[in-house]
């Protein structure tokens, strides 16, 4: 949210507002719009959406600026997923290096960043458990034998979650790319907000 105030301040005076007309119109104190204009506050959600329908602006435009499209390096961010097929935990921990360190200079990120970190480590639990059941299981069944296909079952399954994340990761990248409306992993559990 760094340079919301100075985003305030060129929109108004493209619109040859002064501070008190923008205040009126948005129906705010001069002296919290002063204070925004200063960075010494930022606005709260209901003062920013005021602001901007007073600017004929959208909130998202006045947060993201300074920001910057990088599709690039959003489809770099989903690729990288891939790393965990090499470096164990790569899944989350290069996703997490991107996420930390452009997520305020990149737009989406932030969203796409969180998106993909809260899948990774729920599929990272997910095939620990399957990895660490199936391993079990094959120790067990050397001494009975009679439920010898549990392992191979739970091993499949390993597989199959694998072959799901890659294929994920590549096609969200794709979309991306594409700049597609549904570019993004369902957010089954939001364990990073």
């Amino acid at each position: 949210m760094e340079n919301i105030g100075q985003k305030i301040v060129e929109l108004r005076k493209s619109k040859g507002y002064t501070q008190e007309d923008l205040a009126e119109k948005a129906k705010v104190n001069l002296r919290t719009i002063q204070r925004i204009e200063n960075d010494e506050n930022k606005p709260s959600g209901n003062t920013l959406k005021l602001i901007s329908e007073a600017l004929d602006s959208l909130p998202e435009k006045i947060i993201d600026y300074g920001k910057k499209e990088d599709l690039k390096l959003l489809v770099l961010m989903h690729l990288s997923v891939v790393t965990y097929l090499v470096i164990p935990i790569g899944n989350i921990l290069i996703p997490l290096i991107f996420w930390i360190s452009k997520k305020d200079k990149i737009i989406k990120l932030d969203e796409k960043g969180t998106s993909l970190l809260n899948f990774q480590i729920i599929w990272t639990i997910l095939t620990t458990i399957t990895l660490s059941a199936a391993l079990l299981t094959a120790t067990l069944e050397l001494t009975n034998p009679e439920n010898g296909y549990i392992s191979y079952v739970l091993l499949f399954l390993f597989v199959i979650l694998n072959i799901i994340n890659v294929a994920m990761a590549v096609i969200i990248a794709y979309r991306i790319k594409r700049k597609s409306k549904y570019a993004s992993y369902p957010n089954l559990i939001r364990i990073i907000k």
